[in-house]
C-alpha cells in the first residue's frame, strides 16, 4: 500500500506538471472570414480534453489508491465528448501542434492508442482489478510524458 501511494502521489505530481501549457495555435482559412466563436471552441479542443485529462487523472489515481473501482468509473465517464471534440477539430485542421505539427498522424496514433487504454482501465475499473488499473494508470501516465515529449514545446 506504501509503493501504491507513492504512485499516486507521483502521478499526481507529474500531471499538474505536465497540463500547464496551452497546445493549439492559430489555423489558416486561406484569407476566409471565420467564425470566432467556432474557432475558439475547436482550437481549444485539445487543451479542454487535458484539462478534463488533469482532473480525471486526479480522481482515477485516488480511486487506484484505494481500489474503489467505481471512483475510476467516474472519473472516466467525465471525459466522455472530450474526445471526439479533439478529433473533430484535429481532422478540421483546426488544432496544431506546437511541437514536431509534421507528425500529426504519429500524434493521432499515439492518442488512439491512449484512448484505447482507458477504456482497458475502464473494463479493469468494473472488475475491481487493482493490479491491472494501477499497472494501466502507469502506462497512461508514461503515455502522457512521451506525447508531451514529443509534441509539446
Amino acid at each position: 500500500m506504501k509503493n501504491l501511494l507513492k504512485f499516486a502521489v507521483l502521478i499526481i505530481v507529474a500531471l499538474c506538471l505536465s497540463t500547464s501549457r496551452a497546445y493549439s495555435a492559430e489555423p489558416d482559412h486561406g484569407g476566409h472570414k471565420r467564425n470566432e466563436k467556432v474557432a475558439a471552441i475547436s482550437a481549444n479542443a485539445l487543451i479542454g480534453e487535458m484539462r478534463a485529462l488533469d482532473a480525471a487523472f486526479r480522481d482515477i489515481v485516488s480511486g487506484v489508491a484505494v481500489n474503489d473501482g467505481q471512483k475510476v468509473l467516474s472519473a472516466i465517464e467525465t471525459l466522455h465528448g472530450s474526445m471526439e471534440k479533439t478529433r473533430h477539430a484535429l481532422h478540421a485542421g483546426e488544432v496544431k501542434l506546437p511541437r514536431n505539427p509534421h507528425k500529426m498522424r504519429e500524434f493521432e496514433k499515439f492518442d488512439k492508442e491512449f484512448h484505447g487504454e482507458l477504456e482497458a482501465l475502464a473494463r479493469a475499473a468494473e472488475r475491481d482489478d487493482v493490479k491491472m488499473m494501477a499497472s494501466l494508470t502507469k502506462k497512461l501516465l508514461d503515455g502522457c510524458v512521451r506525447c508531451h515529449g514529443e509534441f509539446r514545446k
